[in-house]
């Protein structure tokens, strides 16, 4: 089965494999960091340390997924160097774990390589871990807050969907992420349908992900055609609010954005 996208012929969609790990942490935590509608306004002081401490942790969720073998990553074919000495290496990430006073951008100029945007996913029948998964959580701690309550919002049973029943029925997506002197060029929107459409043909009844971005939510939730899309769970994080010590406190602000849990239907077979 062929899987087109209309991406320019420059960009080349490729599985990707753990010597791609370090790239794709950098720029998922990059992203998310400096460039999030969320964490950049909740968390905007000694970002170059929480980065440091964000790539520390990111490890598992990335290598878990990528080696699930159902992780897709977009290449630009003709990236330029921006070192002479890099080109032999195929690409590094020039990062000093011990720089605290980094900022986006030179943590973007460090990115001397050729992967720009990462879709990244595992089978749902081999879910993440909990305990491996909080040092990462703990490094932007709101992010724990919008899965408990997305899981709260969440109508369904949760035994009817997590753990998936068997091994390639259902694809839980997360990390949706492109480094930012390529947004705006549409490459997340045709990855994300390229995954689509290479998970269907893999067999997968369902995606499941969870969207801190419009643009993210409406990719998902109005797939083409056959595929249906639905926001099975959402709220705004300007109106979420938590007791605390019998004071309504709201930790998302001042960031204003729309969180959902979509589910896309590949398939009713």
């Amino acid at each position: 089965m062929t899987n087109p996208t209309n991406l320019p012929s420059r960009y080349e969609i490729r599985k990707l494999s753990l010597e791609h790990s370090q790239w794709a942490g950098a720029i998922v935590c990059h992203s998310n960091l400096f460039h999030s509608t969320i964490f950049p306004h909740v968390y905007p002081e000694g970002k170059g340390a929480r980065f440091n401490n964000m790539m520390r942790e990111v490890t598992y969720l990335v290598d878990h997924q990528i080696s699930s073998g159902l992780s897709l990553g977009v290449f630009d074919k003709e990236y330029q160097y921006r070192r002479a000495e890099t080109a032999s290496t195929n690409g590094k990430f020039y990062w000093d774990p011990e720089n605290n006073d980094y900022s986006g951008e030179e943590l973007l100029e460090a990115m001397d390589f050729p992967l720009v945007s990462v879709a990244l996913s595992y089978d749902g029948i081999d879910p993440l871990e909990p305990a491996r998964i909080a040092p990462l959580v703990d490094t932007l701690p709101v992010f724990g807050t919008i899965y408990h309550h997305l899981d709260v919002l969440d109508p369904r049973p949760v035994e009817s969907w997590k753990p998936a029943k068997q091994r390639g029925q259902i694809l839980m997506r997360n990390a949706t992420s492109t480094r930012h002197e390529y947004e705006g060029r549409g490459i997340m929107g045709a990855l994300a349908r390229y995954l689509m459409r290479d998970a269907a043909a893999k067999g997968y009844k369902a995606i499941n992900i969870e969207c801190l971005n419009d643009a993210v939510t409406h990719v998902w939730s109005e797939p083409p055609s056959p595929f249906r899309g639905e926001i099975i769970a959402g709220f705004r994080s300007e109106a979420y609010e938590e007791d605390q010590d019998g004071d309504k406190v709201n930790p998302f602000a001042p960031s204003k954005q729309l969180v959902t849990r979509v589910w896309t239907t590949l398939s009713d077979s």
